[in-house]
């Protein structure tokens, strides 16, 4: 079924919500709730009014502005459909640029309907990327399950990370195009691939011994790390102020009936200052779950990295 969503600049914009029961998840695992747009840049602005007298332009709080404008909309309907109350339907659910469901690092945004088990995107990271196990089929496993299937992994096993939302479509295209091979076709219904994942160009280490040591330890110790790695870098602080008044200007408050230029904004600098700059959000929810969170334009890979590197597990 398709719906309208509001959007904080587009409006009504058009999203294609599927729901599947346990007989297709058994012929065609896809996730038993999934919403989609034909494509997320389409949702990115190729322009803004900006009234007149507002200042000088600075192309990087434009930027800035439309990727926490952007982010909060991708996570207010992340949240409508896992936790749209207090009650805990949804275990786990995620949002990312690409077709799909990826390894949850290599998203943009995840949930978890409790806080204590937000270590399962690495879990389930490496059960994608090193058994080529579908996210959508082994999300619902217990945090126990995950610990297993992990351990049963040779040791010193790694794997590579896709560091860069480009190189996440690249390893999706490869994982269809094994799908539909012959030779390399899966031999289980609830695998994309025949073990481990190629590498890329790029792509960055996380081992076994990584994911048991986050699984292992304390959940307030791996949130704790989360949250001290969520940190915007200097680039983003020295713009955050004016793109707030932007958001002030532009879309809560407009100046209307004042004289305003059009402001084109779909340019490679903007694309550019989001994709290094945009800022990673860990957020406590009321009803006890956390949402991990960025602008699609990147992955909560190195999200995950500090984070380890904070807590001494990664070199």
């Amino acid at each position: 079924m398709s719906l309208g969503v509001q959007w904080r600049w587009l409006g009504r914009y058009g999203l294609s919500l599927e729901c599947y029961g346990e007989d297709h998840e058994r012929r065609w695992p896809s996730g038993p709730l999934r919403v989609s747009t034909y494509e997320w840049k389409g949702l990115y602005p190729y322009c803004l009014e900006i009234a007149i007298g507002t200042g000088v332009r600075s192309v990087e709080a434009e930027a800035a502005m439309i990727s926490m404008q952007f982010e909060q909309d991708m996570e207010d309907i992340l949240l409508g459909l896992c936790a749209p109350d207090a009650r805990p339907r949804v275990t786990t659910g995620a949002c990312s640029a690409v077709f799909g469901w990826p390894a949850p690092v290599e998203a943009c945004a995840t949930y978890h309907a409790d806080a204590a088990s937000v270590a399962r995107d690495l879990a389930l990271s490496w059960l994608h990327i090193h058994d080529g196990d579908i996210v959508e089929r082994a999300a619902g496993l217990s945090m126990d399950a995950l610990h297993a299937r992990v351990e049963a992994a040779p040791r010193g096993a790694r794997v590579g990370v896709a560091s860069a939302v480009e190189r996440v479509d690249e390893h999706w295209g490869l994982d269809r195009d094994a799908s539909r091979s012959r030779a390399d076709r899966p031999t289980r219904p609830d695998a994309v691939r025949r073990g481990p994942r190629s590498r890329l160009v790029g792509d960055e280490d996380l081992t076994r011994e990584q994911v048991l040591a986050a699984l292992s330890m304390p959940p307030a110790t791996l949130l704790g790390a989360l949250e001290a790695s969520a940190v915007p870098d200097e680039a983003w602080r020295s713009v955050e102020p004016r793109a707030r008044e932007l958001v002030q200007e532009i879309i809560e408050v407009p100046r209307e009936g004042e004289p305003s230029y059009e402001v084109k904004v779909a340019t490679g600098r903007h694309v550019r200052f989001i994709e290094r700059h945009s800022p990673y959000y860990v957020r406590r929810l009321p009803n006890g779950g956390v949402v991990l969170a960025t602008h699609p334009f990147r992955t909560l890979w190195p999200l995950w990295s500090d984070a380890l590197f904070v807590l001494g597990l990664m070199p």
